[in-house]
């Protein structure tokens, strides 16, 4: 599925959303010189896997959030985390670096990559991320989110995301 596809999938499913758009971003920095001012709460998306690539994360943060990954990966009790391969997340969400959203689950038919949603994210009344593009950023409510996950077969799980010290 691409940005025009999940958009089509969005009016299906009577999912109401504001898009901004703006030139590619790669950061959470560039997004926000684009977004200021933008409702909803910014986000960050970690594509993780476990050391030996046994299993993928895909994990949903508040965008300035700097993720203890060797604390998280304790807390899940996986091991050691590090970021996936831009070739597997390819391959599994169908997006490219710089793009990477919790809605490129729809992509993932064969249910191989869990969510993980940082709790503190999860309370706010909108929720800023990209279309599987980094070209633009839409708006939408966490319950529409949850939608989208549950079209895909896809669950979450909330989680309190540890952060490293300052």
């Amino acid at each position: 599925m691409n940005a025009a596809q999940l958009l089509e999938l969005f009016n299906e499913l009577g999912i109401i959303y504001q898009s901004y758009n703006h030139p590619p971003v790669y950061t959470v920095e560039e997004a926000d010189a684009y977004l200021k001012g933008a409702p909803g709460l910014g986000t960050k998306n970690l594509f993780l896997s476990t050391e030996k690539g046994g299993r993928y994360l895909l994990l949903v943060v508040l965008e300035h959030k700097k993720v203890d990954l060797n604390r998280l990966g304790k807390q899940l009790g996986t091991g050691n985390l590090r970021f996936g391969s831009a070739e597997k997340m390819n391959e599994m969400l169908g997006i490219e670096p710089g793009s990477v959203t919790v809605l490129a689950v729809v992509n993932d038919a064969q249910k191989q990559v869990d969510v993980l949603v940082d709790r503190d994210l999860w309370n706010g009344e909108g929720l800023q991320c990209h279309p599987l593009t980094n070209t633009a950023t839409l708006i939408l409510r966490p319950d529409d989110i949850v939608r989208v996950l549950a079209h895909s077969g896809h669950g979450f799980k909330l989680i309190d995301v540890p952060v490293r010290p300052a």
